[in-house]
């Protein structure tokens, strides 16, 4: 399978995580899916190899020693915007909210699938990439442009570079966050179960509980309230699952 990078020069990611079974298997997991792979145990050796020759994607544990992913985030900040994802415990709610805010581009919780995190992988370097030219032979059928941007009242959403705003102002969503909230106001008012929400958020191969689109979906709406505290666009119809609001 292609690692969504031109096969002249496959992606490279950095695996950063003094767990080293998780360093092997997932290093292994991404060759096989055609990326080339660097691994490093601690923080402090990821930062000087990062800033010296930039991956395209990073994936950090929070919990090191010595230097944590949260402070290897920050360090690598001052010189380079390359993506990263954050490997947490599910207990690291403030640590997964103060890592967005820091720049990293989503988080996946331990103990986590390797699917899912390839599938993350993939999203965001197609995102990175922004959309691709106009085909010459267009079919002229009424399908949106997965690029287009999407504007649903005080709501903006441009999916090439993964950016929200609400009124203007500027909201910080994880990949899986922006993929569930597309699906919701790509047609407002109509209503999405859980299942079919999970099916615009996660690849078909990966199990989880149908709980986790609630946990979502709360984190989402205290993002926006954190910008709007009247914000109410995103509803629920208890038994039936959630529609977004044209506000």
């Amino acid at each position: 399978m292609a690692s969504d990078c031109p096969a002249e020069t496959p992606c490279t990611i950095a695996l950063v995580d003094d767990d080293r079974n998780i360093l092997t298997t997932v290093s292994i997991a991404l060759r096989a899916e055609g990326f080339v792979t660097r691994v490093y145990s601690d923080g402090s050796t990821a930062l000087k190899a990062l800033s010296e020759n930039p991956p395209d994607l990073a994936v950090f544990d929070i919990k090191m020693p010595r230097m944590d992913g949260m402070e290897l985030l920050r360090r690598l900040r001052e010189t380079s915007d390359i993506p990263v994802i954050f490997l947490t415990s599910k207990d690291d709610e403030l640590d997964e909210e103060a890592g967005l805010a820091m720049g990293a581009d989503d988080y996946i919780a331990k103990p986590f699938s390797q699917r899912l995190l390839i599938a993350r992988i993939r999203a965001i370097l197609r995102r990175k990439r922004g959309p691709t030219p106009a085909s010459d032979e267009d079919d002229g059928s009424e399908n949106n442009d997965p690029q287009e941007i999407l504007i649903r009242g005080r709501l903006e959403m441009d999916p090439a570079r993964h950016h929200v705003t609400w009124g203007g102002k500027p909201v910080s969503l994880t990949v899986t966050e922006f993929l569930i909230l597309e699906a919701l106001a790509s047609r407002p008012g109509i209503i999405k179960s859980r299942n079919q929400l999970m099916d615009a958020a996660y690849p078909d191969d990966v199990f989880v509980d149908d709980r986790t689109v609630d946990s979502h979906i709360k984190r989402m709406r205290r993002k926006f309230r954190a910008t709007d505290p009247e914000f109410t666009a995103i509803e629920t119809l208890y038994g039936a699952g959630y529609s977004f609001g044209d506000a």
